[in-house]
């Protein structure tokens, strides 16, 4: 299956190392923290414009302003920030919480303390820190929300009321509560939801980086037996090799020209498994040429296919090579899963195989259809899972395993569906990790 479309063959570079990603539930969590002050923004202006024009409460409006705008450019400085594309730490969203919790004791300070009916929104900063936070940092937060309530009992500016509320003061505190009370139970359901869910996407997208770590590692120590074999079959091949050789100038088999036909066979296909193990040998480094070939795209595949129709002869081959002159390096890896993919869609269809290459805005598209029975739904649920295979043989189902994991370590990807006539598989790579210039740079 592994074949050699020139003589001298690169090693498979290791892709380059990447920085990790940012922590993809802290930054929607970030995310959340903005939403939820734009709406606190909103609920202070209307508190406002309420208790001043409509209840006629006197407020120090230009100072309660002031807290309105710390908090919208504290937001226009949390959306920059999330620009820079690194991690948001709990010591970050920590302070973000804090600052919230200064800014709503100013804005009661400003409005009668503890007095003021808005005073539990507390609680909504604290809830959010509990579910947001490292356990330490929630718990200061709660000393300081706690401290902050402590405070207002003490240290306040009193509402100066008109004369026509004194009577019902009662009535509007206890107004003023549930409105409290409904604003903080609605963000609190919304915004601990999302917080959760993104939470459960941290799980997901942690697990699969694990089962990627597992994947790669399982490759690796397949590389490995698959390098000790190529090795320990060496000898024995030769030794197969220089015995065909001997029987060849045998008087009885040069007369029998059918025995002759079989034995020349023989010795082709031992040459074939003795290029197919130094194939092996050669990607996995073991041994170097004197630099590595270079072709284009469109004769890397041109002569990939042909190599491979010339080994299995299928019986109609659709195929038309892709008019691209693009330079790249010719891939051992990559003619190896394409040698698989191509043996697959045979197997399944021996009488039809198409194969349709396009290289196109930096992408190479590779598209291999079959007239065969299909994928089975619960192939096709795990596709390019190690062992998942309808063969029925030991061993079975690594091929595809192997082509999905190394397209992805070129930074593509794989996909399979099936169609009206049989079924497709599709390889999608970056033209650039192909590229001269990406593997010198590596």
């Amino acid at each position: 299956m592994l074949s050699n479309v020139g003589t001298e063959v690169p090693r498979p570079p290791s892709p380059p190392s990447k920085a990790p990603p940012p922590d993809i539930a802290s930054d929607k969590n970030l995310s959340l923290l903005v939403q939820l002050r734009w709406l606190a923004v909103l609920g202070q202006i209307v508190t406002i414009l309420l208790a001043d024009y409509w209840l006629d409460i006197t407020l120090p409006i230009a100072d309660m302003v002031g807290v309105i705008t710390f908090l919208v450019v504290l937001n226009l400085a949390s959306l920059l920030r999330r620009y820079r594309r690194v991690p948001v730490t709990n010591t970050e969203l920590f302070l973000e919480l804090l600052l919230d919790v200064t800014a709503l004791t100013i804005q009661l300070y400003l409005s009668g303390g503890a007095s003021n009916p808005f005073i539990s929104l507390y609680l909504l900063q604290v809830s959010l820190g509990a579910v947001l936070l490292e356990a330490w940092t929630a718990w200061v937060l709660v000393g300081i929300a706690s401290g902050c309530f402590v405070l207002l009992t003490r240290a306040f500016r009193p509402l100066e009321l008109p004369p026509h509320h004194q009577a019902s003061l009662f009535d509007l505190h206890i107004t003023g509560m549930f409105v409290c009370f409904v604003l903080a139970a609605t963000l609190l359901v919304l915004f601990i939801h999302q917080i959760t869910r993104n939470l459960r996407d941290r799980d997901a997208h942690l697990a699969a980086l694990r089962q990627k770590t597992a994947e790669e590692d399982h490759i690796v120590r397949l590389g490995l037996l698959a390098s000790g074999a190529a090795h320990e079959l060496g000898t024995p091949l030769a030794t197969i090799s220089v015995i065909l050789s001997d029987w060849k100038r045998l008087r009885r088999v040069s007369a029998d020209p059918e025995m002759a036909d079989d034995l020349a066979e023989m010795q082709n296909q031992v040459g074939r498994c003795k290029k197919i193990l130094s194939g092996i040998l050669l990607s996995s480094g073991e041994a170097r040429g004197e630099g590595t070939l270079r072709t284009t795209v469109g004769s890397f595949f041109e002569q990939l296919v042909e190599e491979w129709r010339l080994s299995r002869s299928p019986a109609t081959l659709a195929f038309e090579a892709p008019q691209s002159l693009d330079v790249i390096i010719s891939d051992t890896a990559l003619k190896q899963v394409l040698f698989n993919v191509f043996d697959n869609a045979l197997e399944a269809s021996p009488d039809w195989v198409g194969i349709e290459i396009t290289c196109r805005d930096g992408l190479i598209r590779v598209e291999v259809s079959d007239r065969g029975p299909g994928f089975a739904e619960a192939m096709l649920a795990e596709f390019g899972a190690p062992y998942r295979s309808t063969k029925n043989r030991p061993g079975g189902g690594l091929g595809l395993f192997l082509v999905v994991n190394v397209v992805r370590k070129l930074g593509g990807s794989v996909s399979a569906h099936n169609t009206a006539e049989g079924a497709r598989v599709s390889l999608i790579l970056p033209l650039s990790a192909l590229s001269p210039e990406e593997r010198h740079g590596v």
